[in-house]
């Protein structure tokens, strides 16, 4: 058994980490369907593979990208089209390999070569290397990573295609007639099975492959499948091989059990080294060698715990040897919840991923070559937890330490983590939504430079939808450059079309999905990249809501008239029922932009503030299955039973598994039980049968409890088109939200007074101060309609002055005035200005006015109540 230190303190010395701001990032392409793995090719285009089937390849030339085959796929499960990698010698033989389910009615996946001549794959020089035979019935775990090692051989992961369903809190080794299928020892820990392992193999030049010397077993077959490298894995979605001593490093995405651990529950993600070929535990050991207990599923009891050092693979579903290698511990490893032993992983839900490393000498006279502080570090990576760590080794490959890399990047679930020979990193990101194409999918390029730093290229475009035509105006504003002296030119490429500046405007006259690509350069010649995606063929809906009320304050026992309008150019007859209109009273009003931003349950607005700051999203979409259910099946199923919201939030807390089949889902120990309720309430909301209100009518404001409070009244109508020119349905909305008439000064947009806070000395009201002449408080987008006056309450306490309601600036319009006479912390008083309303929102500018009597205080003021006719 390989021993494995445990981390330790580093040398008081060390080099430097350089400047972030030296590291440039671009983004190339976006939009993808379910990246899974790239491909660098020398003349650093990339091709992407999707999991249901396209190969789309990236352009370096052209900046494009462009879709260049489909294979036919079986995508259930997690399989599809898993792998891909470009043959070492490809610039001689452009070979590339691909590893995908076949489609059709034969359970096996298939690893292929094909010639890639431009941008093409010819059909007829396909070659079957190997096939896997797999089980389609349960989900999950089929990795599928091609990577080669820097002396040819292709190594390929393979995950153990067990059925990760009612497992009961264990491991899955059921031993049960009929289950084999649910037993992972007849898979990861079987020597006659491919699944759960990663294999070695050498490809020849006729679309074979040979055995290389020195893998797990004997070359003869006496032992085991001798393609095995590595074998007990459960998902070792992705692989890489060290380039100077082709250690194997990959990340095993762990099982969710109740077992108890050292660390949580053996519920491990695991980053593993094998130096040498070996048995790495699963499904009898996890972590640092930590073993499940025996479980009986007919008995339901646990049994004695195995021998890491010698382990037995006695079940009935075990074609190959009984005594298996001994089992070798992870180098990292981590659960749900924080980790003691390495605090920079996180907590929360975990796919733990391996990437390359890095030496400086291999990349000699690359332009882009990271700097020496990275020498030997390996990049390790989380698609859930949206990190990259870089993993400092000692001489012999032990553990030292790990550290963010590059945090301002952000990815959003990187999916492959490459270096190309220029010495760049390129990283593929899956995107938010599980089995989903997701606009935040992209392929992203990462460089470094020393001297002068390449300019970073930044798109700002006002419409990424529109009908026929489509006229956009494109910024390259927010680009920017951290060599101060440098000024930047600009290149637009719009499809074909090449344009240049800084500002510009493009009209389409062709429906489709359009790249649109910007280019910075600086005076030295350094250029830096950025594409978006602009889809041309469906214009954006319009939704307004018109009344003769007022458009921002309510009053009591008063009405709010209304009629909500639609427009569509594609769909020209709008249907009613397509138009969703939703009426509530709220008990906060202050932070409205929470309020604008949650849609059709505006009540929950700051629950699903919370829901979004969680992990819960990268499982969970709301109207489509993800890994898990959707919110809205959630919904569905528990509407209306009793008792089930405290289950349920006991379940976001501690988490849970076998109500919705595969994934258990994790626990959040660190949410509140009052949150995790609130969870649970804006979930079930989902289900239950809004009102739907007509297009015009007439609202009671009647459930407000009184003056002063924080409440509001919103009113939200929404329409989603049919989709045209092939672009999907686009929603639109308008809202109309009536807020209390007592506005606390202090809660002014702007202004230049101050502030008392509220304290036992100023019996606990807030009020503003320090006013002196000219000074000014502002509000934004207010009405006037219907206001007759607006009260003030004010302690004089100065010589005395004018309080001037004016319009959109402090010189705008005056239209009303109070004066306010002098005293000396005088008691509160309430004076009222006049107002000459106009209909229409406004900036409000309140401005203070005494123009004798120099920089003294005036006067104090509390609030303002605005006043109806």
């Amino acid at each position: 058994m390989v021993p494995r230190q445990q981390p330790h303190s580093v040398a008081a010395y060390q080099p430097t980490p350089p400047d972030s701001s030296r590291f440039t990032h671009m983004t190339l392409a976006e939009g993808f369907d379910e990246p899974m793995q790239m491909a660098i090719l020398p003349n650093l285009n990339v091709l992407v593979v999707e999991r249901k089937g396209a190969v789309r390849l990236y352009d370096a030339q052209e900046r494009q990208l462009k879709t260049i085959a489909h294979f036919n796929v079986f995508s259930g499960i997690e399989d599809g089209l898993l792998g891909v990698a470009a043959d070492p010698k490809f610039s001689t033989n452009h070979w590339v390999y691909f590893y995908y389910g076949l489609g059709g009615e034969r359970n096996v996946s298939q690893l292929v070569r094909y010639e890639l001549q431009g941008e093409k794959l010819i059909e007829t020089s396909k070659k079957v290397l190997l096939e896997v035979p797999t089980q389609r019935t349960y989900c999950c775990h089929s990795a599928g990573y091609l990577t080669f090692g820097s002396d040819g051989l292709l190594y390929l992961s393979i995950g153990d295609n067990t059925n990760a369903e009612e497992i009961e809190g264990h491991n899955p080794t059921d031993e049960r007639p009929g289950r084999q299928l649910a037993d992972g020892q007849g898979t990861s820990a079987n020597s006659n099975d491919l699944r759960g392992k990663i294999l070695r193999i050498k490809p020849e030049a006729d679309g074979t492959y040979t055995i290389p010397e020195g893998n797990l077993f004997p070359k003869d077959g006496s032992k085991g499948r001798p393609e095995i490298y590595v074998m007990g894995c459960r998902n070792p979605f992705r692989v890489s091989v060290d380039p100077k001593n082709s250690f194997v490093y990959w990340g095993d995405v762990g099982p969710d059990t109740q077992v108890p651990a050292q660390e949580g529950t053996m519920s491990y993600d695991e980053i593993n080294q094998a130096r040498k070929p070996g048995f790495f535990g699963y499904p009898y050991f996890l972590g640092n060698n930590e073993a499940f207990p025996k479980y009986d599923f007919a008995t339901k009891k646990e049994g004695p715990k195995q021998d890491p050092a010698h382990p037995m693979n006695l079940s009935p579903n075990n074609t190959g040897v009984k005594e298996l290698p001994p089992a070798q511990p992870a180098m990292i490893w981590y659960g749900k919840g924080p980790s003691k032993r390495w605090p920079l992983v996180g907590k929360g839900g975990a796919s733990a991923m391996a990437g390359p490393v890095y030496y400086s000498d291999l990349y000699p006279n690359a332009p882009y070559k990271l700097p020496a502080y990275y020498n030997g570090k390996l990049f390790i990576y989380e698609w859930i937890r949206h990190w990259i760590m870089a993993v400092t080794l000692d001489e012999q490959g032990n553990y030292v330490k790990m550290e963010p890399f590059l945090p301002q990047l952000n990815v959003v679930a990187p999916m492959d983590m490459q270096m190309a020979r220029d010495g760049s990193i390129y990283l593929l990101a899956y995107g938010t939504n599980w089995f989903a194409k997701n606009t935040d999918a992209g392929l992203i390029r990462v460089e470094y430079a020393e001297g002068n730093r390449k300019p970073i290229a930044a798109i700002q475009v006002d419409k990424r939808y529109g009908g026929l035509p489509l006229t956009v105006h494109l910024s390259a504003a927010a680009s920017k450059d951290y060599d101060p002296a440098d000024t930047l030119s600009f290149r637009w490429k719009i499809g074909t079309v090449l344009k240049k500046g800084r500002e510009l405007t493009h009209t389409f006259t062709k429906p489709g999905l359009y790249q649109v690509t910007l280019t910075a350069t600086d005076p030295h010649g350094a250029q830096g990249f950025s594409t978006v995606a602009i889809k041309v063929g469906n214009t954006p809906p319009e939704v307004r809501i018109d009344t003769k009320a007022n458009r921002t304050f309510y009053w009591d026992k008063t009405t709010l008239d209304y009629e909500v309008k639609v427009r569509d150019v594609e769909d020209q007859k709008i249907d009613p029922s397509r138009v969703s209109v939703a009426f509530h009273y709220l008990t906060f009003g202050k932070d409205l932009a929470s309020v604008l931003s949650a849609g059709e349950s505006p009540q929950f607005a700051a629950t699903q503030k919370l829901y979004n700051s969680l992990d819960c999203k990268a499982c969970h979409a709301l109207d489509t299955k993800s890994i898990g259910p959707s919110l809205n099946d959630i919904s569905k199923r528990y509407h209306g039973k009793t008792h089930v919201k405290e289950t349920l939030s006991q379940k976001i807390i501690k988490g849970g598994s076998g109500n919705w089949g595969t994934y258990p889902m994790p626990p959040h120990p660190n949410l509140s039980t009052p949150e995790a309720d609130e969870l649970v309430g804006y979930i079930l909301s989902l289900a239950e049968q809004k009102p739907r209100l007509p297009l015009k009518g007439n609202l009671s404001l009647n459930q407000h409890p009184g003056k002063g409070k924080e409440g509001a009244y919103v009113l939200r109508a929404s329409y989603t088109d049919r989709g045209a020119r092939g672009i999907e349905p686009l929603e639109a909305s308008a809202q109309l939200v009536l807020r209390d008439p007592l506005i606390q000064l202090e809660d002014y947009h702007e202004g230049n007074v101050g502030v008392t806070p509220a304290t036992l000395q100023t019996n606990f009201v807030s009020y503003i101060r320090s006013i002196s002449e000219g000074k000014y408080v502002r509000f934004n987008q207010l009405d006037l309609q219907h206001v007759k006056r607006i009260r003030f309450r004010v302690q004089p306490d100065g010589p005395g002055g004018s309080i001037e309601i004016r319009l959109d600036s402090r010189t705008g319009p005056v239209v009303g005035t109070v004066e306010i006479p002098a005293g000396k912390q005088s008691s509160w008083q309430e004076f009222t200005a006049p107002i000459q309303a106009k209909p229409g929102l406004h900036d409000w500018y309140i401005v203070f006015r005494n123009p004798k009597a120099g920089w003294v205080n005036l006067f104090n003021v509390d609030w303002m109540v605005v006043e109806k006719e």
